[in-house]
């Protein structure tokens, strides 16, 4: 039989019996198994002793030294150690990286900023051109009474000259300006398949940043379907641009009004087969789901040749 001193070994001995006759020798094999594997680690020496009891003697024990060494190489530990290190280091930079868009945003937000500072210029200047001849005409009416009651009648005369002459100058100025302010100009862009017009939907009279355009039935007197196309490629309609919203060039992108910002999304131009045709994306203007009726929205899509796509250029 075999032992070790902490039974960390376990003896196999073929033949475990044998008979020898005298004066001859017999080989046994004896196998040894460790009962826990060391995976990592330098080699474990354990010391062992073989007992051979031949019959009516007392046993004799054979002593030796069994060296258990680790399942896999010491240096692939260090490999793999390095390699989890790695690992780590990787998630924690991928986790902990954020991409700056911040400088596009502010971009698109000082384009916006700039273009409404002249819009609504016009606005306020014809008023103020107007009111101001109201006002003047009521204070030079007390005027006359104090030159009166010193006895200057030229005085009297003088002031009544000045009103007729402030008061044409404000009535006329301020009919020049109702008249350029009532000016339409442009074309109206008519769909085919609809025969409705493209229009600028206005938010308490105004046409605002980013509004998408749809189909209405046609008004010559509406400024909000007039169309004015330019030499630089852009449409244009209430000091803005025809424009694919955030520079799109997917299906399904909303057609849209913006301020005019020389984007590529705001090239718009028409090609002899009456598509209204994005450069960028290479698509047309679409009226959505085919659409014909009021309020159908406009689309980028790729072009097909159908007639929700073909639009005719009309002076009204």
């Amino acid at each position: 039989g075999g032992s070790d001193n902490g039974d960390q070994l376990s003896f196999d001995l073929e033949p475990s019996n044998v008979q020898i006759e005298p004066g001859r020798a017999v080989f046994v094999r004896a196998r040894l198994k460790p009962r826990e594997i060391i995976w990592f680690g330098s080699k474990q020496e354990r010391p062992y002793a073989l007992a051979v009891q031949r019959s009516g003697v007392d046993p004799q024990s054979v002593e030796g030294t069994f060296v258990q060494r680790g399942f896999l190489p010491g240096w692939l530990a260090t490999v793999l150690g390095m390699t989890l290190a790695l690992a780590i280091a990787f998630v924690v930079i991928w986790l902990s990286y954020k991409p700056d868009v911040r400088s596009l945003a502010t971009e698109q937000m000082t384009e916006v900023g700039a273009g409404k500072i002249p819009a609504p210029s016009p606005a306020l200047s014809a008023p103020a051109l107007v009111t101001p001849p109201e006002p003047s005409a009521e204070g030079k009416a007390p005027e006359p009474e104090e030159p009166a009651d010193t006895g200057d009648s030229d005085g009297a005369g003088a002031g009544e000259k000045e009103k007729p002459a402030a008061g044409g100058g404000g009535g006329g100025g301020g009919e020049e300006k109702a008249e350029e302010k009532v000016e339409l100009v442009g074309d109206l862009i008519v769909g085919v398949a609809s025969g409705r017009c493209v229009t600028v939907p206005l938010k308490k009279g105004e046409a605002r940043d980013g509004t998408g355009l749809e189909l209405r039935d046609c008004d010559a007197g509406a400024p909000n379907q007039r169309w004015t196309f330019l030499a630089d490629g852009t449409v244009r309609s209430m000091d803005m641009c025809m424009d694919v919203a955030w520079g799109s060039v997917e299906d399904g992108a909303q057609i849209q009004v913006a301020w005019c910002s020389g984007n590529p999304a705001q090239t718009i131009v028409r090609s002899p087969d009456r598509d209204l045709v994005n450069p960028q994306a290479d698509k047309c203007v679409d009226a959505d789901d085919h659409g014909t009726a009021n309020g159908t929205k406009l689309l980028l899509w790729t072009c097909t040749g159908l007639d929700n796509q073909k639009w005719v250029v009309k002076t009204a």
